[in-house]
């Protein structure tokens, strides 16, 4: 028994042991699988593979015995962002290069003829950026780091031959951190003038719960149709803010700046609820296509508000847009142990302009996924690489706290040149 299950606890292991991070149109991931990935997310008519549990639970009654699966995708992004001075002139500052890891890990159990039991272990929301500490935008961010865990255990029942359904329980964790240097004053001569910079470093973390439902259809040997819901998650971060201060800068140092003084922090952060469709088409045994939907329900993020224990609250209005993501996918198996993949999708821009900053330099993006699966015994390995066109950001009407403002001198501006490779990985087997 304990060799039988000894790739599972390899598997788990592994996942724990990742830092899940990830930049995205708004900041939900679909990076669940090697296979979803290379697909643009066409997985939720298909829905037959342990990475269902992400997609469309319902769809896992299609597999079994025992399988379990796991993996990672390295998502790296690059971008640029152009200032315009109040001088006349501009500026462009590059982010910083970085590789962010997402995994995800996935067991399904067949109890019987009719239930089925799953645990699904993957992130379903992310983001990651940075810039130096002295660029031009360094009084609205210079690094961001948000990331969650969901761990979802979930039952699926096979209905009848047709019908499937599935109910999830998720629970959530989630890590913040940012990092933003703060402008402040001092006495010279009793005027006041400028002085160095404060920088604020914040760390939190909290914890969320939702609920995952789903259903598939197998209409006929050709045509599965699946439905997939995920809850809004409300997270509670409790956490502290630090600060690094010169000595010359008197005001912070006798605390008479509220905001430059080391202390608790809290938040709430209402996440949103998603809703997916996908029509899969299989008209050969080893060819098939699916289209699908995503449409996310954004708009429920109208604030980032952080309150200080020093009384000080940092207030950052959002007012998003509910999204939609648009797949097409084609999966091909010329040999029994080797699959072909493609996909593409195109997601549609959810930021406000009006309160647009620099945590997410991003209005919709453009995606195309390739990949390739390889089966052999109770193995399989699927590898996927994907790229990222994310359209410009305009900044010319933002009201974002440290952006177009007096202290930074930046009178308006654009993101340009944004992209992101993300290569993934996936390991299964089959008891």
């Amino acid at each position: 028994m304990k060799k039988r299950y000894l790739p599972l606890l390899l598997c788990c292991l592994f996942w724990a042991c990742q830092a899940g991070l990830a930049r995205a149109e708004g900041f939900a991931l679909t990076e669940w699988s090697s296979r979803g990935l290379s697909l643009a997310g066409g997985m939720v008519g298909r829905a037959d593979d342990p990475s269902a549990l992400a997609y469309n639970a319902a769809g896992i009654t299609q597999l079994p015995g025992t399988r379990i699966m796991g993996g990672f995708a390295a998502i790296a992004p690059m971008g640029t962002i152009s200032a315009e001075m109040a001088d006349g002139s501009s500026r462009t500052t590059t982010t910083k290069p970085n590789v962010w890891p997402a995994p995800h890990a996935y067991i399904t159990h067949q109890l019987n003829d009719r239930f089925w039991l799953g645990l699904g272990m993957f992130s379903r929301f992310g983001l990651g950026n940075e810039f130096s500490d002295d660029w031009i935008g360094r009084y609205n961010l210079t690094s961001v780091n948000f990331q969650t865990f969901s761990l979802v255990p979930t039952v699926a029942m096979k209905v009848n031959d047709v019908l499937s359904l599935s109910a999830g329980v998720e629970v959530m964790y989630a890590n913040f951190a940012m990092t933003q240097q703060i402008p402040s004053m001092q006495f010279i001569n009793v005027a006041p003038a400028k002085g160095p910079d404060s920088k604020l470093t914040l760390n939190g973390s909290g914890w969320g719960a939702g609920l995952h439902l789903g259903a598939h259809f197998r209409m006929t040997d050709e045509l599965s149709l699946g439905f997939s819901y995920k809850s809004p998650v409300t997270l509670n971060i409790n956490g502290e803010v630090d600060f690094s201060r010169h000595q010359s800068n008197l005001l912070a140092e006798k605390g008479e700046v509220p905001h430059t003084v080391d202390t608790g922090a809290h938040s709430t952060v209402h996440l949103p609820d998603s809703f997916a469709v996908g029509l899969a088409y299989k008209p050969l045994d080893n060819l098939s296509f699916e289209v699908g939907t995503v449409f996310t329900r954004w708009s429920t993020y109208d604030s980032l508000n952080i309150y200080f224990d020093s009384d000080y609250q940092s207030l950052n209005q959002k007012g998003w847009r509910d999204g939609w993501n648009f797949n097409a996918s084609v999966e091909y198996e010329p040999l029994d142990w080797l699959a072909l993949r493609a996909g593409i999708w195109h997601e549609t821009p959810v930021t406000n302009e009006s309160h647009a900053d620099f945590m997410i330099p991003s209005y919709g993006r453009t995606g195309v996924g390739l990949g390739a699966g390889f089966t052999w015994e109770n193995w399989t390995l699927d590898l996927a690489y994907a790229h990222l066109w994310v359209y410009d950001m305009d900044y010319g009407t933002t009201d974002a706290g440290g952006i177009r403002s007096a202290v930074s001198n930046i009178k308006g501006g654009n993101s340009r040149d944004t992209v992101a490779n993300i290569y993934s990985v996936t390991v299964g087997y089959t008891f």
